[in-house]
């Protein structure tokens, strides 16, 4: 549920621009939508629809071209690997796959704990630090060796059973 702070945070981003031009805010709304609930809900959308004076089909299809808003639940921690074709040709498949093994699910799922999803991503545009993920859209992991990814998974494991 969208809750009246949340609201005001889509307030505070729709005054940066011109009354005529609160929709360019979507971005921003949808952010903080999946920041308090943890993924897009169909109702959030139709509250920044609401919002910004615009069809609620338009808010989703900005959910839906970006792979960086949740369409449904995700685990705490949600694993980006880019298989773009520069990451694809310096094991980005190999990362993706080592990965799949390691959680024991496969791309597009989360694990049975909720702790974490794990996606494919386009291009993370860091190339020449192939291969890169992305962990919960803001943590770009880069030359991730089968190594340094067992090291992330069990560091992020062991962060949790201390908590």
């Amino acid at each position: 549920m969208i809750t009246e702070a949340t609201k005001a945070r889509f307030a505070r981003e729709v005054a940066k621009y011109p009354a005529d031009q609160k929709q360019s805010a979507v971005m921003a709304c949808l952010s903080i939508a999946q920041q308090e609930l943890g993924w897009v809900t169909p109702e959030s959308e139709a509250v920044i629809a609401e919002v910004l004076d615009m069809p609620q089909i338009a808010v989703h299809e900005v959910t839906t071209f970006y792979n960086m808003y949740n369409q449904k639940p995700v685990g705490k921690y949600k694993l980006n690997v880019c298989t773009n074709l520069p990451c694809q040709l310096r094991d980005g498949y190999k990362a993706l796959h080592h990965l799949e093994a390691k959680l024991g699910i496969k791309m597009g799922e989360t694990t049975p704990d909720g702790m974490f999803t794990l996606q494919q991503s386009e291009c993370l545009g860091a190339c020449a630090d192939s291969p890169v993920m992305l962990v919960n859209d803001r943590c770009m992991c880069s030359f991730m060796s089968n190594e340094k990814l067992d090291e992330l998974v069990d560091g992020l494991r062991a962060a949790e059973d201390k908590a």
